[in-house]
């Protein structure tokens, strides 16, 4: 009863004390997005290479028996790496040290042979034809002991190509063998790059790889701490070629002794062009909504109502990120996503 007399009552008082009215929702925090004059800089993804990387391949088949090094070590020049059996090619190399000193034999025969006639010669007791069939015979053992020699330091050589070493200092990054596999001639057996130099590569535009504006280019690695991820190269070369189905041109990036980077790490090539600056917009990094692949905006319309929109996202800079598409400079923009969500 008391609540039909109260009920009653307000009818009775009017329509504007009928029912406390309901408190109005809260007004969004919110910012107008921030449009910026900047350089014009376009980004081109590229690739951390090294400036020295080498596939060591076999040069002789044998089966693998030793393995001194694994992926991510580090080595000297001349040091092991891996051994071919190489039995047979060492008993090749004893049989022609044999060879050389039975040659070398018969040339200190022939040597001796070809002075003593030169003494019957010069004491009238043997022909000039004589003398001459001597001379040919010891200079047919030289050259028999010389063609030894070589067959002989040729089979040294290809003894030497069983034991894989090498060729310079720097760090192994692929061993693609396990022990005892076949090696075959050509077959890689390792790869092996030079931490010292490294480079980033990128296909830039032909309209973007004048020598003007590549002199200018910033490199980014993200996969860096935020403090190293920014680097200034040491040299840039634009190789004299394009492809003719990108258009694009090939340009290499120097880099600085920067600790942490290994080829095939990604990097972006930041190069400014020679146009005009243009206007860039701008919002709070608090302000982005990122529900699992979509990253969207609570954007305020005129009439006051928080609408999500889908956006495309450029660089941060600070507490700021660059919106490269789905919003307008001078536009609105809610700065708690989460209030905008609960908004009726």
């Amino acid at each position: 009863m008391r609540t039909l007399w109260l009920l009653i009552t307000a009818l009775a008082a009017g329509p504007g004390t009928a029912l406390a009215a309901t408190p109005a929702a809260p007004a969004l925090a919110s910012v107008v997005a921030e449009g910026r004059n900047a350089a014009n800089e376009a980004s081109h993804d590229g690739v951390v290479e090294a400036v020295r990387q080498t596939v060591i391949a076999a040069q002789v088949p044998g089966a693998i028996v030793a393995l001194q090094v694994k992926p991510g070590d580090s080595v000297k020049a001349g040091q092991v790496l891996a051994r071919i059996d190489s039995h047979a090619a060492d008993q090749n190399a004893l049989a022609s040290d044999a060879t050389v000193r039975a040659a070398r034999a018969s040339l200190d025969v022939a040597s001796k042979d070809f002075e003593r006639q030169k003494q019957l010669y010069d004491k009238n007791y043997i022909s000039q034809a004589a003398l001459e069939r001597a001379e040919a015979q010891f200079k047919a053992t030289q050259a028999q002991v010389a063609a030894q020699l070589a067959q002989a330091g040729a089979a040294h050589v290809e003894a030497g190509f069983h034991t894989v070493r090498a060729p310079y200092a720097g760090v192994v990054s692929e061993v693609p063998v396990s022990l005892g596999d076949m090696a075959l001639p050509g077959r890689p057996l390792l790869t092996l790059y030079d931490p010292s130099a490294l480079r980033v590569t990128a296909a830039v535009p032909q309209a973007s790889a004048a020598p003007g504006a590549t002199a200018l280019a910033r490199l980014e690695l993200p996969a860096l701490p935020a403090t190293q991820q920014w680097v200034k190269p040491l040299r840039v070369t634009a190789l004299p070629a394009a492809d003719s189905a990108t258009h694009t041109v090939q340009v290499r990036f120097d880099l600085p002794a920067t600790p942490g980077l290994v080829p095939g790490m990604f990097a972006r090539a930041w190069i400014p062009s020679q146009g005009a600056n243009d206007a860039r917009v701008y919002v709070p990094g608090k302000a982005i909504v990122r529900r699992a692949e979509l990253t969207a905006l609570y954007v305020i319309n005129p009439e006051g109502r928080a609408l999500l929109r889908q956006v495309r996202l450029g660089r941060a800079a600070g507490d700021r990120v660059e919106v490269l598409s789905g919003l307008s400079a001078g536009e609105r923009v809610a700065l708690d996503p989460q209030a905008a969500g609960r908004q009726p």
